[in-house]
């Protein structure tokens, strides 16, 4: 007889899709909204699976590293529900394939949330408000609060369905490789995200000085014949546009040797090292404290 299948109804949904909005409430240095995002999806979870191993093996699997942009965790959320709905009800979409749709999903999508919410939504929901309650009007905040979460949880909501129907289509394909296509295609998106952001993220600045130059006159400022006041300003900016040193000795420090050779080689080995240091089952506090002390040291003994 023909097990009957386990399905997330639209109140099961809706539960997870407030859950959801907690997802920072457990924020941490070493898998960030892991718990957040566990405590979303555990209202599916605990009707998906029945069997108590089976759940503790799913509340494992969710507890993984995760972060995104809070708004932008829905639409993820909504695929992971499918793959866990179809998962419960016999399909083979294991571990792997879960997880790397959630990396796959959640580094470009992070990089959306920012400009999307932070500098376009909420500054002009927020002008608004402010406008109103700058001239004395109690309306003012009260706008902002409603007009702000009407968009946020619109937009939360229509996402988590949209991706919960995406992920739907995406196992009914197994046979024909499109999960195992899906997931491949994201989990390389995420790896070059990531990539990418080491620039961004990761800052070290080497200090020593390796060589002082003095200058021949005409390639620096000559400070004493600039005017005072506003004129002397803007030909001095003018002047350091066109390529004049504001003093007649160029320092070049070790950074601006790195720089030269490969920018970025440095920030980029560290990352290597560290995700070195979490292959052999290091702790990522270890691992921040240790960062942590030798940039101290090594400010402290002018190399950093």
């Amino acid at each position: 007889m023909e097990e009957k299948k386990v399905n997330l109804t639209k109140r099961d949904r809706l539960h997870v899709a407030w859950r959801s909005t907690f997802i920072q409430g457990s924020w941490n240095y070493e898998r960030m909204q892991n718990g957040g995002w566990l405590y979303s999806m555990m209202p599916a979870l605990n009707k998906l699976y029945k069997n108590k191993d089976d759940r503790v093996a799913a509340y494992k699997r969710h507890l993984e590293f995760f972060n995104t942009h809070p708004y932008l965790a829905s639409p993820i959320l909504g695929v992971t529900l499918a793959l866990e709905e179809d998962r419960a009800n016999g399909a083979k979409v294991d571990d792997v394939a879960i997880q790397g749709v959630k990396v796959g999903m959640m580094g470009p999508l992070a990089g959306v949330g920012d400009p999307v919410f932070w500098y376009t939504v909420r500054p002009i929901v927020g002008a608004l408000g402010a406008s109103l309650a700058a001239s004395g009007n109690i309306l003012g905040p009260i706008i902002f609060f409603v007009v702000w979460n009407l968009i946020r949880w619109g937009f939360m909501w229509y996402t988590q369905e949209f991706g919960y129907r995406a992920g739907s289509h995406i196992t009914q394909d197994l046979s024909g490789g499109l999960l195992q296509s899906v997931t491949r295609v994201a989990s390389m998106m995420g790896m070059f995200v990531i990539a990418a952001l080491i620039e961004r993220w990761v800052t070290i600045h080497f200090t020593p000085v390796v060589s002082r130059v003095r200058l021949q006159r005409g390639a620096y400022i000559d400070w004493n014949k600039i005017p005072s006041g506003a004129r002397g300003i803007r030909q001095a900016l003018e002047q350091q546009a066109s390529g004049l040193s504001l003093t007649n000795v160029r320092t070049t420090t070790l950074q601006n040797n790195l720089d030269s050779l490969i920018p970025g080689l440095v920030p980029l080995l560290l990352t290597f090292l560290c995700m070195w240091l979490l292959k052999k089952k290091v702790s990522p506090i270890i691992i921040i404290l240790g960062i942590f002390v030798v940039g101290v040291v090594g400010h402290v003994i002018h190399i950093l």
